[in-house]
């Protein structure tokens, strides 16, 4: 049997759907496992144990629906028994019709439905990791008990450093750049026997050099920021001794290569988008404000996210204390 699964377009979620992956490899053990990736988030790809093959997918070289469609029919030959899609859009469903596969199954809000064989019903309030092992409940008509999100990178090379993401995607989720300078000159202070590591993307980086601007001990802060692949993010983050994070994808990220995370939540839900695994894992926020969670992307109420400005410092450094203290 060979399964294709098409995953999710965002780090979090892709770090998410590996419960999902591991489920799928438990109930098909003799099953071949491929995946579609995004291209931008391919090199995590190689992390996710128990796949064969890894599709990389280009919107830039496929455009539209059209290209969609056309970069399905590149994997017909593969005569794939069965497409499970994760993203719950039109253009994935219009994917798996193209590869040919027999059996397509997935949720469906963009009207996609009627290209896959077996639509299935989202559950109300579940963490993403439920929503995805909803699909495979429902298809297969068996409950999933055991449920854990795990990458793996090799052995552990141990750096000693405390990292550290003030960025998101989304505004509302971000640290705002005067509590990102505070903060970072708080935790070098508080931890004057530590060394620290920022971490972000290229498009961090401007950001991050704004906060290290005037910054404290900054000889004790390495900045990664927009330096590092996927995979030598992951290798950084296995070797730490704990990982400081906005809701962002770096935070599910760490939880699963089993560092301790402590996920700072604005405008997320973390009900629905904490961090999955519990052990090792402090999720703060504020909770000051009637607003919250309010899960848009832009704070419309006070321009910058006052949910993040509002975050307890004093509760964020007991909670690293906690962490470096038995590490």
């Amino acid at each position: 049997m060979k399964i294709l699964i098409r995953l999710p377009n965002w780090l979090g979620d892709v770090v998410m759907s590996t419960a999902f992956i591991t489920t799928v490899k438990q109930l098909y053990p003799s099953a071949q496992i491929d995946v579609i990736i995004k291209k931008e988030l391919s090199s995590i790809a190689s992390l996710i144990p128990g796949l064969t093959q890894i599709h990389i997918f280009s919107k830039q070289e496929y455009k539209g629906l059209g290209g969609v469609y056309r970069f399905g029919k590149t994997l017909r030959t593969e005569n794939y028994d069965l497409f499970f899609t994760l993203p719950d859009s039109l253009s994935s469903a219009v994917m798996g019709k193209a590869t040919g596969a027999k059996q397509r199954v997935g949720f469906s809000k963009e009207g996609g439905f009627f290209l896959l064989t077996k639509v299935c019903k989202r559950p109300l309030s579940a963490h993403r990791v439920d929503e995805y092992l909803a699909i495979l409940e429902q298809f297969t008509g068996k409950p999933i008990t055991h449920k854990q999100v795990k990458l793996h990178t090799g052995v552990a090379q141990p750096n000693n450093l405390v990292l550290v993401n003030f960025n998101s995607e989304a505004e509302s989720r971000r640290m705002p750049l005067d509590k990102g300078k505070a903060l970072l000159n708080l935790l070098t202070n508080t931890f004057a026997d530590k060394n620290f590591g920022l971490i972000g993307s290229p498009k961090d980086a401007v950001f991050i050099e704004q906060i290290l601007d005037g910054a404290a001990n900054v000889d004790r802060v390495a900045n990664y920021t927009g330096k590092t692949t996927l995979a030598t993010l992951s290798n950084l983050m296995a070797g730490a001794k704990v990982l400081l994070t906005t809701d962002s994808g770096p935070a599910h990220l760490g939880n699963s290569l089993g560092i301790p995370v402590i996920a700072l939540f604005g405008a997320g839900n973390e009900y629905n988008t904490a961090p999955y695994n519990k052990e090792k894992l402090t999720v703060l926020r504020a909770g000051q404000l009637n607003c919250e969670p309010c899960v848009r992307n832009e704070c419309k109420l006070y321009g910058i996210p006052k949910c993040m400005e509002l975050l307890d410092e004093q509760r964020i450094i007991n909670a690293l204390s906690l962490y470096l203290n038995h590490a």
